[in-house]
């Protein structure tokens, strides 16, 4: 199936997405309800990086009701470490694993009257799908598994998008306005200078450019060329709630149609 796009015609769609349901128990990361006002799309943690059966039903209980597509964001199996340590994890376990979490969100979500409408990986699985045949089929089979017809959100010429792409799955591509990256294209490690963003100025700007003009400013300087349909904004980032909210007016004021792709 073909990659969807940035551009629609002559009109610039591009979806707002963020990383919600990042708590467990007593314990919450992001302000889901804010965030669910400015965003399209909300990628829900499925309980093995984040999130639990109550945060599940919360999160998608406020996005059904003001009409947010819901994605299941899937991760190793490391609540300790927040789903961002790489995992040597075996392939067969790791594509039941995805299949398992999909399918929990998708159980909750019908309860409150929505759907899982694509699938996200988080953190360390979402880099290393990227680049790795091995855990990106364990992420498309684990897909496959569940429904024939999800959607997979990635970078731009990521390894799982072609995957994806090659088992009939519909690919997105997107972009990472608060995060930094290296010159291939990739997200620069945490640890890097630059690598994580909170002025609301710099992020909408990049925002805008990655949309409008399909391009970001690496962290070493050089000009990285990508396509997004997608944006996406971290919900655990400190001052995410203003991020999102300058981001989406940026993008509006540069001509954009804020639209999900699902």
């Amino acid at each position: 199936m073909s990659e969807v796009r940035a551009t629609s015609g002559e009109r610039l769609l591009i979806d707002l997405n963020a990383d919600l349901g990042e708590g467990f128990g007593a314990w919450r990361m992001t302000d889901d309800a804010a965030l669910l006002d400015v965003v399209t799309s909300a990628n829900v943690a499925c309980g093995f990086h984040a999130g639990d059966p109550r945060t599940m039903r919360r999160v998608c209980e406020l996005a059904a009701a003001r009409d947010v597509r819901i994605g299941a964001h899937v991760g190793y199996r490391d609540l300790a470490g927040f789903g961002r340590r790489d995992l040597d994890v075996d392939r067969d376990e790791l594509r039941d694993e995805v299949t398992y979490q999909i399918g929990a969100l998708a159980g909750i979500a019908r309860s409150c009257g929505t759907r899982v409408s694509y699938v996200k990986a988080h953190g360390a699985l979402y880099n290393r799908a990227a680049r790795d045949e091995v855990h990106g089929s364990a992420l498309i089979d684990g897909i496959l598994a569940f429904a024939k017809e999800l959607p997979v959100l990635s970078l731009p010429g990521s390894v799982v998008l072609q995957l994806a792409a090659e088992a009939g799955l519909p690919t997105v591509t997107e972009a990472f306005p608060d995060r930094g990256y290296t010159a291939d294209g990739a997200l620069a490690p945490r640890s890097v200078p630059g690598s994580v963003l909170h002025d609301v100025a710099e992020v909408s700007a990049r925002a805008v450019r990655m949309a409008r003009d399909g391009e970001v400013v690496a962290v070493t300087g050089e000009v990285v060329r990508l396509a997004a349909r997608s944006l996406c904004l971290h919900g655990d980032t400190p001052g995410a709630v203003a991020l999102a909210i300058g981001t989406r007016e940026a993008l509006r004021g540069a001509g954009a149609a804020l639209e999900a792709f699902a």
